[in-house]
């Protein structure tokens, strides 16, 4: 697949692709707007290392590599559970340290002798107090160490497991009332301390959750969805829409396309097509007609087909209108035409060309009726001639292959080009008798309606009768709308310049 035909697939089918984005980003939205707020707060303490007074430069720098060498081991002070203690103690808080424990969390910024605490609260308050007292709580801890005081809490407290697990009441009590090692820390000095830097600062947004985050993950599984389900969409769809994927799948060239034209009524009367100043000559479904019949008469330079079958996989393909404003089309560019009307099941050409009720192809056939009363002009140059169908018979199959039927159209192909609208292929074996007298047959069938399965049996039938693919017509061909997007690379499908005024026919939904 190329870069053109995935993006005119998303195209098509655009409205679905936009559907999921938006669902996807405001799923996402309610999810953050259902998860609970929460606020992060940091404070920060710096390690000290006494020093002798007076001390000269040389001790000074040997203090501060000390100190960035103890810190490291410090912040492991900061998992302590008698640390989440202290801090339910001083706050009176209702958890356990290991709840506790996991809202909190220790690092230390590389090269330096700083300790950064960064606690979780559901509130700005209680996230700032928690931070202040978690660093008070380590610096506790790291006194009873360097001094020895406290020392059966204080192992309770470094322990991973027994006291400190339990939260047994000499840690708790040592963490809550801070008397002991307050006292002790008063009469003998730390050689390292943990000094609280400056009070946390009041958060002023929650921290989680990141609602744009939420919703730029949304939007994108909403995307990642959008283009899955169109992909799906289109490998299922076996409806002939794109003109290269009729190509493609059924190896047979699509000749010509007539669009869809807004306003326009399905009672199958035809285009005028006798002159460039017609009304509606400019319109895009004419032009359409026009490069077909442009497309047939270079389809062959030595010899064009002269006997051309007008056929469709199933009724409604819009077969007999087309065939008719190809026969005027041809004859507006001067060439002799005769249109017959082989539809010896459901005809509709008489009623069409206002003909009811007169001689026709099964009467000149049986011999009831000359050339002359069936044959009727139907254009103002007397270019373009109508055979009507005639009375209906019993055996429309043996009348289309019999043999004054090919001398039929033997005859009138050395003075013009004969357009015959026959039935459908699928329902009835018609239109495969007529195309081994013919010289192709053309295929229309419906953008949007027929499957790639019809068109590949049709084609097969008329294969079998030893017919001619002169190529497939795509009819009701959409301008406009989500389906627009498989034809936008064609020249009128999004619009005609210079188009005029809507003519009061409809070669697209007529049969």
């Amino acid at each position: 697949m190329e870069l053109r035909d995935f993006l005119r697939i998303l195209r098509a089918h655009w409205i679905g692709l936009v559907v999921f984005v938006v669902l996807g980003t405001a799923l996402a939205y309610g999810y953050a707007l259902l998860q609970p707020r929460v606020y992060t707060a940091n404070a920060t303490g710096y390690v000290t290392i006494a020093s002798p007074s007076g001390a000269d430069a040389g001790t000074a720098l040997v203090s501060t590599q000390a100190a960035q060498q103890q810190v490291t081991s410090f912040v492991n002070i900061g998992t302590w559970r008698s640390v989440a203690q202290y801090a339910i103690d001083a706050l009176h808080l209702d958890t356990s340290p290991q709840a506790l424990a996991g809202q909190v969390s220790v690092t230390n910024p590389t090269g330096t002798v700083f300790v950064t605490v960064s606690a979780n609260a559901s509130s700005p308050v209680a996230a700032r107090d928690l931070a202040e007292a978690w660093v008070r709580g380590m610096r506790k801890q790291i006194i009873a160490l360097e001094t020895g005081t406290a020392a059966d809490a204080t192992a309770d407290g470094a322990a991973t497991s027994g006291a400190a697990a339990s939260g047994d009441t000499a840690t708790g009590d040592a963490a809550a009332s801070g008397d002991a090692a307050t006292g002790n820390s008063a009469d003998v000095k730390p050689a390292v301390d943990l000094v609280p830097g400056d009070s946390a600062a009041l958060p002023t947004a929650p921290s989680s959750p990141n609602v744009k985050r939420y919703v730029g993950i949304g939007a994108l599984a909403g995307l990642v969805l959008g283009i899955a389900y169109v992909l799906i969409r289109h490998v299922l769809d076996r409806r002939v829409r794109d003109p290269r994927e009729i190509e493609r799948q059924t190896g047979a060239t699509v000749v010509g396309w007539i669009p869809q034209q807004k306003g326009l009524g399905t009672d199958r009367t035809f285009f005028d097509l006798d002159g460039a100043s017609s009304s509606g000559s400019f319109t895009p479904a004419v032009e359409a007609l026009r490069e077909l019949r442009t497309n047939l008469q270079y389809m062959n330079i030595d010899d064009p087909p002269r006997i051309i079958v007008v056929t469709s996989p199933l009724p409604g393909d819009g077969k007999s209108v087309t065939a008719a404003n190809l026969a005027r089309s041809l004859a507006a560019a001067g060439q002799h035409t005769v249109l017959i009307d082989a539809d010896l099941r459901r005809p509709v050409v008489a009623s069409e060309f206002g003909f009811a009720d007169a001689p026709g192809l099964t009467d000149l056939l049986a011999g009831r009726a000359a050339i002359g009363d069936v044959a009727h002009v139907a254009d103002k140059g007397g270019n373009l001639m109508v055979f009507t169908a005639g009375r209906i018979p019993p055996n429309p199959s043996e009348v289309l292959g019999s043999k004054r039927m090919r001398e039929l159209l033997a005859d009138l192909r050395k003075e013009a080009i004969v357009i015959l609208d026959s039935p459908p292929t699928l329902p009835v074996t018609d239109a495969a008798v007529l195309s081994a007298s013919a010289d192709g047959v053309l295929m229309v069938v419906s953008a949007g309606h027929t499957t790639y399965d019809m068109l590949q049996r049709s084609l097969a039938n008329i294969e079998r009768a030893n017919g001619r693919s002169l190529g497939v017509v795509l009819n009701k061909v959409p301008r406009r709308g989500t389906d627009a997007g498989y034809y936008g690379y064609y020249g009128y499908a999004g619009g005609y310049a210079g188009e005029a005024p809507a003519s009061t026919a409809d070669p697209v939904d007529a049969r």
